[in-house]
């Protein structure tokens, strides 16, 4: 599943009075997040760092989403792309990703610095990045599928004693679609081995240019000792699901983060389901060995 979830729903049209007791952790009812800080990642994608200061974020986990509503528009399923501690141990701060491909996703890019968005959350499954403990991590990205793949990276890298090798292939549309440029040089120089590959360059890329599938035979992956998390298109991910099986990496250890029209996040309203799977509830993160079977019929 990528950063940016498609179902975008049409919300009341003014944000309802700040909930108060019990009813404000219900998973129904949006929790007041404050934006304090806005970048631009590319031209048409932002990172906005959520902030709640009466109370500690709940847990979320790498690879969980958030129902992020901008009030007056809708609401919208988005992966949390980081996780900030304030102090004490406890984190007090949110980092979304997204695209404006949408009216609820075009406002949420434009939201200023102050201003205020709901979000309901956390919701779905997570990478389970611990369970990797001893193996090497092979990260692969397409497109805005990075965002939720960032804090596989940054766990690894806090924890660092306990992996192999972390390996980080991603691919984008263009060079100027590539998400997180400055931070990839880091991680580089961190120790995560980073390729990159475009569909299309421009002039100054001097970099690989094809399909991110492309960059797993020269990464000289060890499929014994090896746990991958995959995140982008459907296609993408399918396509490289099965390039890291032929390797001979078991499709159990292959994870995936699946895509489909989300409304309530909950698994109450039953319009992400995937044949057995509520993907808001049973994932979105779910190994390749469930998956593949589903994601193989086409309009299921």
């Amino acid at each position: 599943m990528t950063g940016q979830r498609t179902a975008q729903r049409t919300a009341q049209p003014t944000a309802p009075p700040a909930p108060a007791g019990p009813a404000a952790e219900t998973p129904a009812v949006p929790r007041f997040y404050r934006v304090a800080s806005r970048r631009e990642d590319t031209a048409d994608t932002v990172t906005l760092e959520l902030t709640e200061p009466a109370q500690p974020v709940p847990a979320f986990a790498p690879g969980q989403f958030a129902m992020l509503t901008a009030f007056g528009v809708g609401e919208v399923p988005i992966s949390v792309s980081g996780l900030g501690d304030s102090g004490g141990g406890r984190a007090r701060r949110l980092e979304h990703t997204l695209r404006a491909v949408g009216a609820v996703t075009r406002a949420l890019h434009a939201a200023p610095p102050g201003s205020l968005i709901g979000v309901r959350g956390p919701f779905g499954t997570g990478w389970d990045v611990a369970s990797a403990a001893g193996r090497d991590i092979v990260i692969v990205a397409g497109g805005i599928g990075l965002a939720p793949l960032r804090p596989v990276v940054l766990s690894a890298l806090a924890d660092r004693s306990r992996y192999g090798r972390i390996v980080l292939l991603a691919g984008a549309r263009t060079p100027g679609d590539l998400l997180y440029a400055g931070e990839l040089e880091r991680w580089s120089r961190d120790g995560v081995e980073v390729a990159v590959t475009v569909d299309r360059a421009d002039s100054a890329w001097s970099g690989e240019v094809g399909l991110v599938t492309a960059l797993i035979e020269p990464a000289g992956l060890a499929p014994g000792n090896s746990v991958a998390f995959v995140c982008g298109p459907d296609i993408m991910m399918r396509f490289t699901a099965d390039a890291l099986a032929a390797r001979g990496l078991p499709a159990s250890r292959i994870r995936v983060s699946l895509e489909r029209n989300m409304r309530c996040g909950a698994g109450w309203c039953g319009h992400c389901q995937l044949g057995p799977l509520l993907v808001c509830r049973d994932g979105p993160v779910v190994s390749y060995d469930r998956a593949a079977p589903l994601m193989r019929v086409r309009e299921l």
